[in-house]
């Protein structure tokens, strides 16, 4: 009576290999998005304190803004934003829409605040 050998077959180990293969590749996909998505965070985060800190100017030199764009530039954690105030009329005549607007070096707008401003 012939024993059968004991152990793994080649079409087994292949298949474990492609399974630890794939789950692999997903775990290295998954690191490279929180990656991504951490500097996204920090853009954006860096972004809002400009629009906010250009907002709170216009509210603090308590003059009516005048229809129109503006551009400003600003620098957080170390990188350079540009961007755009636009000053809009709304059907009241006493109030103004301002929308800030910050883009990274590349043009890319990252984020848009906007506020209403009062005749002070």
């Amino acid at each position: 009576m012939k024993r059968a050998a004991a152990g793994f077959t080649l079409i087994e180990v292949l298949v474990a290999l492609a399974i630890v293969a794939i789950a692999l590749g997903a775990g290295m996909k998954a690191a490279g998005a929180l990656g991504s998505n951490a500097q996204r965070l920090a853009d954006v985060s860096a972004a809002q304190w400009c629009a906010e800190n250009q907002l709170t100017e216009l509210r603090l030199a308590r003059q009516f803004p005048g229809v129109g764009d503006t551009d400003f530039a600003c620098e957080q954690l170390g990188r350079r934003y540009g961007g755009m105030m636009k000053v809009r009329p709304t059907p009241n005549p006493n109030f103004r829409r301002v929308d800030a607007l910050v883009s990274d070096e590349a043009g890319q707008t990252l984020l848009v605040l906007s506020t209403i401003l009062p005749r002070y």
